[in-house]
């Protein structure tokens, strides 16, 4: 009766185990759809950037990071964007230098 019980346990355990690590995780990257607060919206994957303008150029990438200069024809043209994921959710995006306060941007929710 005893090693029933703790073959039971054992297999329910595992069974535990297998379903957490099989279960869709959210990805701990800055890749992705993200939303500033007043409706300006930026994609990134992987070295891809869709600016908040529509502009698709390459920036530097790095899982948690990324950095490119605004392109030509957009409100501040040349100027350095860099941020860095703040947790899964939240971005801090700065214009310049990486001194001052940053923006604070959000995944996008899925519509719909």
């Amino acid at each position: 009766m005893q090693r029933h019980r703790i073959v039971w346990q054992t297999a329910a355990g595992l069974c535990g185990l297998f379903l957490a690590l099989s279960s869709p995780a959210r990805a701990d990257a800055i890749d992705g759809r993200w939303c500033a607060e007043d409706g300006r919206r930026m994609d990134i994957q992987g070295p891809t950037v869709i600016t908040p303008h529509g502009s698709t150029l390459q920036g530097r990438y790095g899982r948690h990071d990324f950095a490119y200069a605004v392109p030509a024809g957009e409100p501040g043209a040349g100027q350095a964007i860099t941020m860095r994921l703040n947790g899964e959710t939240t971005i801090n995006l700065w214009r310049g230098e990486t001194t001052g306060t940053p923006e604070v941007w959000k995944r996008c929710t899925p519509v719909g």
